[in-house]
């Protein structure tokens, strides 16, 4: 009975002893599991490669971005200016991309010539324009004291219209002026979706020749 029962317990030492060893070997031998590496950021990152960058690399990392795409609107043209702002756009072949819509502004000041002897009075200003290449302009009918007044533009701001008169006083265009004047007026509004800087400047530079006018990032 008694050697039965140490026969029981050498077997047993046995097997822990034999299970100890199994688990030793399994340890030693079994790969590395990636959550317990206890270097898990030599493993992944080679610090040979690393390099600080210098002023210099930044700025041309920067540079060598792709430059960024822009939305701009230019105007606004009355229906008469409208198309002459058209093949001012032309050289930028701009194609489909342009598009043109037309709105509703409250006008708050003008540029215009003064009637003087009626219906004949304002012919004789009408050829004048045309002998000085321009092009943008509107004779006076309605009724009243502005009859026969010739309207060289319609601004939302005096800034606006002032930039108008000097550019017609430049070509030689007699007696215009400035004054207040609230009316509505269908306007012509150009939109240049996905413009790059370079079109961009070519464009501000054909809207210098169009004083009055603005040229803005799209108003959603």
């Amino acid at each position: 009975m008694y050697r039965q029962r140490v026969n029981r317990l050498r077997v047993l030492f046995l097997l822990l002893v034999g299970a100890n060893v199994a688990l030793f070997a399994w340890a030693r031998l079994a790969p590395p599991d990636a959550a317990s590496d206890p270097l898990p950021l030599g493993r992944q990152i080679e610090p040979a490669k690393l390099r600080i960058l210098s002023e210099k690399d930044l700025a041309i990392v920067q540079a060598s971005k792709p430059e960024a795409q822009a939305c701009v609107e230019w105007g606004t043209f009355t229906l008469a200016a409208a198309p002459r702002a058209e093949q001012a756009l032309e050289p930028l072949a701009l194609g489909a991309r342009v598009a043109s819509r037309r709105i509703e502004e409250t006008a708050h000041w003008w540029v215009f010539i003064p009637p003087a002897d009626g219906r004949a009075g304002a012919q004789r200003t009408v050829n004048e324009l045309k002998s000085l290449g321009l092009e943008d302009y509107h004779v006076m009918q309605e009724e009243g004291n502005m009859r026969w007044a010739v309207s060289l533009g319609v601004f939302g701001t005096e800034a606006a219209a002032s930039g108008r008169l000097e550019a017609v006083l430049a070509k030689g265009v007699r007696g215009a002026k400035v004054a207040p004047r609230e009316m509505q007026v269908t306007k012509v509004l150009y939109q240049v979706p996905d413009i790059d800087p370079a079109t961009r400047a070519r464009l501000a530079e054909i809207a210098r020749q169009f004083p009055g006018t603005e040229l803005r990032d799209c108003r959603n």
